[in-house]
């Protein structure tokens, strides 16, 4: 049976397989104890690491060269590892249904190169029961070995949040989990080198696949609480932000606030709940309740901009409005599931024309992913309007009258801070048409 001083001598690698957001500072991470094999089907993504380069900003370029750390593409290569662990995306699909292909893959890839002994982790969030549901079947299937007598799993979920340099592995607990007694000990002591916050062990893989998802669910909800109360106060004439700033100088009120829910995590783990406990015969309520309001919310901040121009006396079909930002949140490159993408159509819709400056994002991978061409902050000339979309640290620097010069003479400038950015008051003053959520 593998040790973990089969891991801590060198004797046996670990292998991460999904070099993004979670797996490649996960690799990092155990490569300041252990060997470990970074596995990647792209091989362009391992080309880019081999060179000292992460375009996500995850991992400090000299951790990239650890003598402990190899990128490889080569599937074979799992071969050689004790412990493979899993970090691959599981997205939604256009119908909001797990799409559980990445994982599948994954399992399939880790099937055909799965050595005796070794034990494989799932960190990929799921819903109770992928794992030893649909992911052992795949591994034993293509191994022609026996989960329980030739290999173990587990399961330890991420809890990685792009772009934190404060909650970072290490200072954040680490739920793991096994299928059996010993296995859950191996992993504890393995995660427990290099997370010192400390660990927490689950009485099972569902459990451990349970608590995971809820983590996100919780947080959804409470923003779309925030999202329904902006929309309700908004109609009262009342300002959000006021109106949480009064409520959170009570101590035990939570303090969240209106907003996009994009991303790989919140705006999409909800779903997979949702799904399982439909299979199941239970129709959810207030998560796919919640689940509604937020991703409604692109639509609402589009319907808020063009009444904002009417009031303005713009003609709105041909209007030309300024987004800053793009990214799912501020300060990462990040692009999955961003909700900005649903102000942009909706507005389309109306004969809007829009120009996207985003300092954080890749030109390139916006046009390959969202064929949207970003522009820079020069492209913002006779404007209309100005949505904030994402509050990047760069662009608080922009005042509001700094930005004047950027919008169309004779109408009084539009500005609609979706993360309010800017002092309601000092965008007044400045002769803006100010909202936000």
């Amino acid at each position: 049976m593998l040790t973990f001083q089969d891991l801590a001598s060198g004797r046996k690698p670990l292998a991460v397989i999904g070099l993004g957001y979670v797996g490649l500072p996960l690799a990092v991470a155990f490569a300041q104890k252990f060997k470990v094999i970074g596995y990647d089907i792209s091989s362009r993504r391992v080309s880019e690491l081999q060179a000292g380069r992460d375009h996500t900003r995850e991992a400090d370029p000299a951790a990239l060269q650890s003598p402990n750390l190899e990128f490889t593409s080569d599937a074979a290569r799992l071969r050689e590892a004790g412990v493979i662990i899993v970090a691959v995306p599981t997205p939604i699909d256009a119908h909001n249904n797990p799409d559980l292909a990445p994982v599948r893959l994954a399992s399939a890839a880790v099937g055909r190169n799965l050595a005796k002994g070794s034990v494989v982790v799932y960190e990929s969030t799921v819903y109770p029961g992928v794992t030893e549901e649909i992911c052992q079947p795949v591994l034993e299937a293509e191994s022609g070995l026996v989960c329980g007598r030739d290999f173990t799993l587990g399961y330890s979920p991420e809890r990685i949040n792009p772009g934190d340099k404060v909650h970072t592995l290490s200072g954040i607990v680490k739920i793991v989990s096994g299928s059996d007694a010993a296995t859950a000990d191996l992993l504890a002591e393995l995660y427990g080198a290099v997370v010192k916050a400390g660990i927490h062990r689950a009485s099972s893989i569902k459990v451990a696949e349970a608590a995971k998802v809820i983590e996100n669910t919780q947080r959804d909800l409470n923003i779309a609480l925030m999202n329904e109360l902006s929309i309700v106060f908004g109609r009262m004439g009342l300002d959000t932000h006021e109106v949480l700033a009064a409520a959170g100088t009570k101590w035990n009120f939570l303090k969240f606030y209106p907003g996009l829910v994009g991303g790989h995590c919140i705006g999409v783990d909800p779903y997979y709940l949702t799904y399982k406990a439909q299979e199941l015969g239970y129709n959810p309520q207030i998560i796919l309740a919640g689940r509604r309001v937020n991703d409604g919310m692109g639509k609402y901040v589009a319907e808020s901009l063009v009444k904002e121009l009417i009031r303005a006396g713009c003609l709105v079909k041909g209007a030309r409005v300024g987004i800053l930002g793009l990214t799912f949140k501020e300060n990462v490159p990040d692009l999955r599931n961003t909700k900005v993408l649903d102000i942009i159509a909706e507005l389309a819709d109306y004969g809007v024309e829009t120009l996207v400056y985003d300092p954080e994002a890749d030109p390139e991978e916006a046009e390959r992913v969202y064929g949207l061409k970003l522009c820079g902050l020069d492209g913002f000339n006779d404007l209309n309007a100005l949505i904030i979309a994402v509050a990047h640290d760069d662009f608080k620097r922009l005042t509001p009258e700094g930005m004047k010069k950027s919008f169309r003479a004779g109408q009084a400038p539009v500005c609609i801070d979706v993360k309010g950015l800017w002092n309601p008051d000092e965008a007044r003053v400045a002769g803006y048409i100010y909202w936000r959520l």
